[in-house]
């Protein structure tokens, strides 16, 4: 009962996870406008980090071994604190297509880093799936890109923002075998907001001057898609490999036009419905797993052993290939 409950809430945790990130991109088209992309993350971080400090006292979990901090700081720069300023930045420059396509190679490097690194499997329904979600990211991007402007600045930045979310998943793993994921989570928050502390006067000037709507957008962003989302993804992380889950994000694209077209009422045209639902077909099959070799059935005969098997003799084997 006990492995059949561990096998439902890991699926459970990482659907959170993606609904919620995909809900961020919303509320950061609202906030985005209000506050510069250090503040925004500056103030998305610290109240993660107060929200999560408090649920840390209450479960009394207390601080994370000496062995998990390595991965808990270089997550808590290359993750919460350089990537979240990156893409702030980076989607100030560039159009939604042209960033939600250039931060979608974000997977592939986690499954390349993954598998050097971590020494992730990359099994080919794996590849596939990732292959898959990758062309639904691309379709989604192009769509999405024609009202927008691009620049070399943008692109660049939103590379880098791909670049630290990957190894910021990578450096998160080991430390997962250690510590709770609320305790990498925490403390990995706390990390990426003391790296963006030196935002804080920008914060304080722009706080004063931003409608409500912008700082309450901020406040979720800090409480839900970053205090819950980053806990439930380090649950789940923590139960597979960084390569299957980072390729449980590319159903994000797809979550963000759907949203977009209940809350912002804007209508997703047939490229985009059709991107969309590429990454969540190449989800399905990068999550799914071969069907195992049914055993025979009770009463019918198996076949005979043979009587005698010839001995090979060493130096009769065959090279490996």
């Amino acid at each position: 009962m006990n492995l059949r409950r561990a096998d439902l809430l890991a699926p459970a945790a990482a659907t959170v996870t993606v609904v919620l990130w995909a809900s961020a991109f919303v509320a950061i088209r609202s906030a985005g406008d209000a506050y510069s992309p250090g503040a925004l993350a500056l103030g998305r971080l610290l109240s993660g980090a107060l929200v999560l400090g408090v649920m840390l006292v209450v479960r009394k979990e207390g601080v994370p071994p000496r062995a998990a901090w390595r991965g808990i700081a270089l997550s808590g720069v290359l993750w919460f604190g350089f990537y979240m300023v990156v893409l702030n930045w980076g989607e100030q420059q560039v159009d939604a297509g042209t960033a939600a396509l250039v931060v979608n190679i974000g997977p592939i490097l986690i499954a390349l880093l993954g598998s050097r690194l971590l020494g992730d499997a990359m099994p080919p329904r794996l590849l596939a799936g990732m292959a898959v979600s990758f062309a639904g990211a691309v379709a989604v991007g192009l769509s999405m890109s024609g009202g927008g402007g691009s620049s070399v600045l943008g692109v660049v930045l939103c590379v880098l923002a791909a670049v630290g979310y990957a190894g910021g998943v990578v450096a998160q793993k080991p430390a997962l075998g250690r510590a709770s994921a609320l305790q990498v989570t925490t403390f990995g928050c706390l990390v990426g907001a003391v790296g963006c502390l030196p935002f804080a006067g920008q914060l304080a000037g722009e706080a004063a001057d931003a409608p409500v709507s912008a700082t309450l957008n901020m406040v979720y962003l800090g409480v839900f898609p970053t205090a819950l989302a980053f806990t439930t993804w380090a649950y789940a992380l923590a139960r597979t490999t960084a390569s299957r889950m980072g390729a449980t994000t590319y159903a994000v694209p797809a979550l963000v036009v759907l949203m977009s077209w209940l809350v912002l009422g804007e209508v997703p045209g047939l490229l985009t419905l059709a991107g969309g639902a590429l990454c969540l077909a190449g989800v399905a099959v990068s999550r799914s797993r071969p069907r195992k070799p049914s055993r025979p059935q009770k009463g019918l005969p198996r076949a005979a052993a043979p009587r005698s098997t010839p001995v090979t003799r060493p130096e009769e084997a065959p090279e490996s290939a």
